[in-house]
């Protein structure tokens, strides 16, 4: 990630942190709808529905699994306070989101991420993927996401990962580094190219094949 871009979103996470925390996660049987704020805790299923925004600290415990909507954001903790913020079992799912980060979490039954809802919008204004940081078990799949920014980064990940189609607005965007990878990390069709960028990442350490876009990663 770019000095310049990291400062920027600091700054609006930031904002959007304290604005945001204080609001609503509704408990139902079944699980939780976030549409501001999730207060530490443990939870059943977490869904955030279309539209909304959903914004975490942590630490959480969601033992049913992460569902994000169409258009949705969901952030959990942040690059600059490194430190646990959680675990998530059953797996993160994302259908046309706006934004999805996560930091410092452990993620049980991996990331599926399938399209976006554009480069603009949301409550930053602009919107990116940030997946760094994280123990994911069960692999990771990322296809046709559409936004302004997606990084990859420093995750220990078992299992394969999968990063397809994403085209996204920023040149400096798909920035795939510094992940521990037990499986293959297979990379096509991303535009702009997978590439290490300002991130002043390292190469993947991978243990399968690296295929693609990201032989060279």
């Amino acid at each position: 990630m770019t000095r310049p871009f990291r400062l920027l979103i600091t700054g609006m996470l930031g904002v959007a942190l304290l604005v945001g925390l204080p609001g609503s996660a509704v408990a139902a049987p079944k699980g939780t709808t976030c549409t501001e704020g999730l207060a530490p805790g443990t939870y059943k299923k977490v869904v955030v529905p279309e539209g909304a925004t959903c914004l975490s600290d942590g630490p959480v415990t969601i033992r049913g699994g992460l569902s994000i909507g169409p258009g949705a954001t969901f952030v959990l903790g942040s690059e600059d306070n490194p430190g646990n913020t959680g675990t998530i079992s059953g797996g993160v799912h994302a259908t046309d989101p706006a934004s999805v980060q996560i930091h410092f979490t452990t993620i049980n039954g991996g990331v599926d991420v399938h399209g976006g809802s554009g480069p603009f919008g949301g409550p930053f204004d602009i919107t990116w993927n940030a997946i760094e940081d994280n123990r994911i078990n069960g692999g990771v799949t990322v296809e046709g996401y559409d936004g302004f920014w997606f990084g990859l980064i420093r995750n220990h990940v078992n299992g394969s990962v999968n990063l397809n189609d994403n085209v996204l607005e920023d040149p400096d965007a798909n920035e795939y580094v510094t992940n521990t990878i037990h499986g293959s990390l297979n990379c096509a069709g991303n535009s702009p190219a997978p590439q290490i960028g300002d991130s002043e990442g390292s190469a993947n350490v991978v243990t399968g094949r690296k295929t693609g876009q990201c032989a060279g990663l």
